[in-house]
């Protein structure tokens, strides 16, 4: 199969709007057909919670051992995107897939991970930074509400922000990682303006999302009053 057939095979199911989209797409497509059979799609759901374990373990030892730990970090960013980005991919490709199984046991997984995450960034902070951990984990946690609604709304299951998806959210992360390595105590103000910017933007999504409730609803009351005729 072609790199384009398999490209259009893997991602039929949902339209992708981030920055990455395009790079990424193909690097999964590449991957696919690569994966060992024995690896299977819930096998890559646990290496995904692994990489969110190792980013946590990152923070707690470069808290209490050494801060160049927090490049292992980068590692688990990676790992946890390969796992989350190939678990469903890979049932597509082996006609495999459980589409209500697969979506509830990807927004609990990433709810997990975005958990550890936080737990893990709170181990590090110190005095009032340990509250940013708090609120990343609690915006994070609104746009994945928003996420949800949407698809009750719409029918439409999106999980990006326009330009800005999880693999973007990932690599943001893991330049904010490597800037504490070096300027060390850079990471909480950076993660105050991520706040900041995630905030804004579940406010605005939230916004649209009021939006489409109302046109639905004028929908279904205008459907509803042409069935009474």
């Amino acid at each position: 199969m072609s790199g384009q057939k398999i490209n259009k095979k893997l991602f039929q199911d949902r339209k992708r709007t981030n920055i990455l989209s395009n790079p990424e797409q193909k690097f999964i497509s590449y991957l696919v057909p690569r994966i060992p059979n024995w690896i299977s799609s819930d096998g890559l759901t646990a290496i995904g919670l692994f990489g969110s374990v190792m980013i946590m373990a990152s923070f707690i030892l470069a808290q209490y051992c050494d801060i160049n730990y927090l490049l292992l970090g980068i590692l688990g960013f990676f790992i946890q995107w390969f796992g989350d980005s190939l678990d469903g991919r890979i049932a597509f490709y082996r006609n495999k897939s459980r589409k209500w199984y697969g979506f509830s046991l990807d927004i609990v997984m990433d709810w997990i991970s975005t958990v550890l995450i936080g737990l893990g960034y709170v181990f590090y902070a110190k005095g009032n930074f340990e509250l940013t951990g708090f609120v990343l984990v609690a915006l994070y946690g609104w746009a994945m509400i928003l996420s949800l609604l949407r698809y009750k709304v719409t029918d439409k299951y999106t999980i990006d922000a326009g330009i800005v998806g999880p693999t973007e959210i990932r690599v943001i992360i893991c330049l904010v990682l490597l800037i504490e390595v070096f300027f060390v105590g850079a990471i909480h103000y950076l993660v105050m303006g991520i706040c900041a910017i995630l905030f804004v933007i579940n406010s605005i999504d939230t916004k649209k999302l009021l939006d489409l409730g109302d046109i639905r609803d004028a929908e279904e009351k205008k459907t509803k009053e042409s069935e009474n005729l």
